[in-house]
């Protein structure tokens, strides 16, 4: 069995389904459209460029999340997999994913979003192991606003992908081949840890990088 590991925002998708997840809420009136915009706008950009503290922003976007019931929460998630998630699900991506599945590769989606946006995202592509930004639960499923455990993002990502294969009694250097799909360079940690690391869709930073490294590069979108 060999291990096939997908970044989500970029990469499967072709958008940040955490940023736009921040845009639906203000579409839906439910965050104030301006003080929140330009601080959602911030984390993205800080994202973009590799300065993002993701403690930080968990703290924003989970803080954002427990404002509002469960059930309003997962109302509202429903729409926005219709409106927004869905119709950008492109086929190539659904067929890449397919592919390992059916070589009987053990896949798993790794992402910095936090479970709530991106769990209903892995269930449309059929992956079952998603390893994501946990929100911590009271009774019901409510979030009261802390994260907890480590964020996957940068080398988090490497010690979260460990932990979890540890939970099935596996190690990642126990896999004859490992294949990492990301478009960021703030995934380099766990591309540079994986024996076929491949540039997806990747933005310059992580573009140049995988030039001088010789690494696969593939465009999985047109736009």
């Amino acid at each position: 069995m060999n291990l096939a590991l997908f970044d989500l925002d970029n990469t499967l998708l072709p958008l940040d389904s955490d940023y736009e997840w921040g845009q639906f809420l203000v579409r839906a009136g439910a965050v104030d459209p301006v003080s929140f915009t330009q601080r959602n706008q911030v984390f993205y950009e800080q994202y973009q460029n590799g300065t993002l503290n993701p403690v930080e922003y968990l703290e924003f976007a989970f803080g954002t999340l427990s404002r509002f019931p469960r059930r309003q929460l997962d109302e509202w998630h429903t729409q926005f997999m219709t409106d927004i998630i869905e119709p950008a699900i492109h086929p190539v991506a659904r067929a890449l994913v397919t592919e390992h599945q059916q070589a009987g590769d053990l896949v798993a989606i790794i992402t910095a979003t936090n479970r709530f946006v991106t769990a209903p995202i892995a269930q449309a592509f059929g992956v079952q192991h998603l390893i994501a930004a946990e929100p911590e639960l009271a009774d019901g499923g409510e979030v009261t606003g802390r994260l907890i455990g480590t964020p996957p993002f940068g080398n988090g990502k490497v010690l979260n992908t460990q932990e979890w294969l540890a939970t099935l009694g596996k190690t990642l250097d126990g896999f004859e081949r490992s294949t990492f799909y990301s478009d960021s360079q703030n995934d380099i940690p766990l591309l540079s840890a994986v024996t076929h690391p491949i540039a997806t869709n990747p933005n310059a930073s992580l573009r140049a990088h995988a030039e001088r490294h010789n690494w696969p590069i593939l465009q999985l979108f047109d736009d």
